[in-house]
């Protein structure tokens, strides 16, 4: 059981896979970082000087023990931004290895011209006729 699972976790897809997994997670705290400190900060200056983080629309406010209920639509717009720059990024790194493959296809060069098997049949039949 163990080398089962051993040739199972060693296997390339699960390796590969995990890699870029935590090559994603990286790359997520990098884009938030990116999207939080830099571009949210920017769109704000443009818009006045506001804190896309810290809007929203309070349903309820705070009373007592009951905590305010609201709907945090500035942070739900900045993870949305989120996502559209890791789905861009993905998208042109996707693009970039199809057009590498692309590549690599057309620069294989084609097999060697050799005889078809009609004619191997052929030269085998006439090599048994003079033997």
């Amino acid at each position: 059981m163990f080398k089962e699972f051993k040739a199972f976790a060693l296997q390339g897809n699960l390796v590969d896979t995990a890699i870029a997994f935590v090559m994603g997670a990286a790359f997520g705290k990098v884009v938030s970082a990116f999207v939080e400190k830099m571009f949210a900060p920017v769109v704000g200056m443009l818009l006045g000087g506001i804190d896309l983080a810290d809007k929203k629309w309070v349903l309820r406010a705070a009373v007592g023990e009951q905590p305010e209920v609201a709907i945090a639509w500035g942070a739900f717009l900045t993870a949305s931004i989120d996502f559209l720059v890791v789905a861009f990024v993905m998208f042109m790194v996707i693009k970039a290895m199809n057009a590498a493959k692309r590549k690599e296809v057309e620069a294989a060069p084609a097999p060697p011209a050799g005889p078809s098997d009609v004619e191997l049949l052929a030269e085998i039949r006439d090599l048994l006729k003079k033997g």
